[in-house]
């Protein structure tokens, strides 16, 4: 039986996606129909690069499924510091877990990774490139905070040129019907030309970009909000210009709709004021949680297991 990788969010269909929702969504409301699915298997996290949410959202996930984990949270703590190549540790690491989630600072790691596993490989987040479990994540999010994946206008902030999440989730909404976007950064962070001009341009989806947040609060079903990213930049001083370009607070908020969804893929910085936390329309703690139910649905299917 071939192997099932999860490299890029379109490697799911939208059929599937929808699948892996309604699963999660059960797991959401009966846990303990879930205990033992993934009895005796386990799940390995290599984590080349630091993480929290990702990480443990996986761990917490297979842990509730039965499982169990084993890994590392950083590079320095695994054979790469010797030299070893992510081929001949993904290889190694196959003689002793079931599925592999492994978060690598290099664009494509996981894909070139999957060539030599004989387990399934989730990409936890490569680079700047993509992210498709927080993907995953932020749909389940949606379809609970809006009732619909479709007809919606979704307005992304901050750092669009490095933010894999970003990119994973435009591709991941150009394949609903009625989405408009809107992509809100400062001219050195914009929405790269292979989401402006291949996803969405081979798709002939319109879309909208400006650097005013405040003009385009009021047209928004969903506000994605990301934090402008250090470890992405070769230049410090540039990130000190730009790292705080746009900051959500309260005042902010005044134009928005009444039932706007906030998200934010975390970790937080600047970006999002304490105060916006108590807003009903505040939805990235309720996104944290829904990682782990979405990742506990996706792993069943990986893994072929019934859930």
């Amino acid at each position: 039986m071939s192997v099932r990788n999860l490299i890029d969010i379109v490697d799911l269909t939208v059929e599937e996606i929808d699948g892996l929702i309604a699963t999660a969504g059960d797991m959401i409301d009966h846990p303990e129909k879930y205990t033992e699915v993934c009895k005796n298997k386990q799940l390995a996290t290599l984590f080349f690069e630091p993480s929290t949410r990702t990480r443990l959202s996986f761990e917490s996930a297979m842990l509730a499924l039965g499982g169990t984990v084993l890994g590392f949270s950083e590079a320095s703590s695994s054979s790469a510091t010797k030299g070893e190549t992510v081929g001949d540790t993904v290889r190694t690491v196959s003689c002793y877990a079931d599925i592999i989630a492994m978060r690598h600072p290099k664009e494509g790691a996981p894909y070139a990774a999957a060539q030599f596993a004989t387990v399934p490989i989730i990409n936890a987040g490569d680079g700047g490139h993509n992210h498709p479990t927080q993907t995953l994540t932020d749909l389940l999010t949606i379809q609970r905070e809006k009732g619909r994946l479709d007809n919606l206008t979704v307005g992304f902030c901050g750092d669009l040129k490095f933010g894999r999440t970003v990119h994973s989730l435009v591709n991941a909404l150009a394949r609903q019907t009625g989405i408009r976007f809107v992509f809100i950064s400062p001219e050195e962070l914009k929405m790269p030309s292979y989401i402006t001009e291949g996803t969405l341009g081979r798709a002939g989806l319109a879309y909208e970009e400006t650097a005013s947040l405040e003009e385009a609060m009021p047209e928004l079903d969903v506000l994605y909000m990301t934090r402008v990213q250090r470890e992405r930049f070769f230049n410090e001083a540039d990130y000190i210009r730009l790292k705080d370009t746009y900051v959500l607070d309260m005042p902010k908020l005044a134009d928005a709709k009444s039932d706007l969804c906030i998200l934010h893929p975390l970790p937080r910085v600047n970006e999002i004021h304490v105060k916006v936390d108590s807003d009903p329309r505040a939805c990235y703690w309720n996104q944290v949680k829904n990682g782990k139910f979405i990742r506990m649905a996706l792993i069943c299917k990986l893994l072929g297991l019934d859930a």
